[in-house]
């Protein structure tokens, strides 16, 4: 049995962790990347499962969460207080956004861990 499968059947993921697990590729592989850097990056974090996607709280407080759109072929990791993060500006997507920005990826080899990992500490520090 392929072992993905058998992960999916011997455990019971969180709702967020089925969520990921879940997407078709290659939005599974953007999402665990994704989500590794975070969980790897950040600490004090509860992972929920808000409106259909995985939610990131840091300290009681929404943080960042994770976005597969099908329709669109991308993912997207949101920033709540995105609008007030100066970093890597040029990767920001704003969108009709007033608060929230994003960073946005098509593919696994778009990925900029370094990029996500500057984005992710400031936002902390904003926290």
């Amino acid at each position: 049995m392929e072992y993905l499968a058998y992960y999916i059947y011997c455990s019971k993921l969180h709702p967020a962790e089925d969520y990921i697990i879940k997407q078709p590729e290659p939005y599974r592989s953007m999402l665990l990347h994704l989500q590794v850097i975070i969980e790897h990056s950040i600490t004090n974090f509860e992972l929920k499962y808000k409106w259909s996607i995985p939610f990131y709280y840091v300290n009681g407080m929404p943080f960042c969460y994770l976005n597969a759109s099908h329709k669109k072929q991308f993912v997207d990791l949101v920033f709540v207080k995105g609008n007030q993060l100066t970093v890597f500006k040029e990767y920001h997507v704003i969108e009709n956004r007033k608060k929230m920005i994003s960073l946005r990826y098509k593919s696994l080899d778009t990925i900029d861990d370094t990029v996500i990992k500057a984005v992710l500490q400031e936002a902390l520090m904003l926290q």
